[in-house]
């Protein structure tokens, strides 16, 4: 049976890096405590300068920069294209990774998860009036950037989302329709996630 829940941004809790350089606010995840044994998890973190991040070990990470001028990442020595906002980059949490802040702090949004128990896919959509989706994953997170944004699935209402609120659908089966509705332009991210 599917299950929707709608996360709230004022409720997200705040935990410490496991570098101890800063913190991120945890969205949701499915299961596992503290900062190790999850399957998935996706995070927003505020980066105000500089600076190496965490090793996820056995873990794949993708990165978008969420506010904020943007960043460029350097990867096991390897550097990557500036990174402008919800341009997702992904990379390995096993890897040696360093952060260089193109114009000040950022917050970045971040997916982390197994994937030896998960396929996962992020794309940003832009949602201008009504924008019609489709998605067969069991699991789907859809954030909203920007507040106002009404979501439907296959023409029942399934809540609103203020801005960086986020909507968690768990047990979905076949062909979805979903459905995203915002007076004003604005910008959410669908997270699809499957068990392996």
């Amino acid at each position: 049976m599917s299950e929707f829940r709608i996360l709230r941004a004022v409720d997200y809790p705040r935990m410490p890096w496991k570098n101890g350089a800063g913190s991120t606010e945890e969205i949701a995840r499915d299961g596992g405590d503290g900062l190790d044994g999850f399957g998935w998890r996706l995070s927003i973190a505020d980066v105000g300068e500089s600076g190496g991040f965490s090793r996820f070990a056995g873990y794949q990470r993708i990165i978008s920069v969420l506010e904020g001028g943007g960043m460029r990442l350097r990867v096991d020595g390897a550097e990557s294209a500036p990174l402008r906002a919800r341009q997702a980059f992904a990379f390995s949490g096993d890897s040696e990774v360093h952060c260089t802040l193109l114009d000040g702090a950022i917050r970045d949004f971040n997916l982390i998860y197994a994937p030896r128990r998960h396929r996962a896919r992020l794309q940003w959509l832009r949602v201008e009036g009504e924008l019609d989706w489709h998605g067969t994953a069991s699991t789907l997170l859809l954030f909203a950037q920007q507040g106002g944004v009404a979501i439907s699935l296959q023409g029942q209402p399934r809540g609103q989302l203020a801005a960086h609120d986020c909507l968690c659908a768990e047990g979905l089966q076949g062909l979805q329709h979903w459905r995203l509705t915002a007076h004003e332009p604005a910008w959410v991210c669908a997270v699809e996630l499957d068990s392996l």
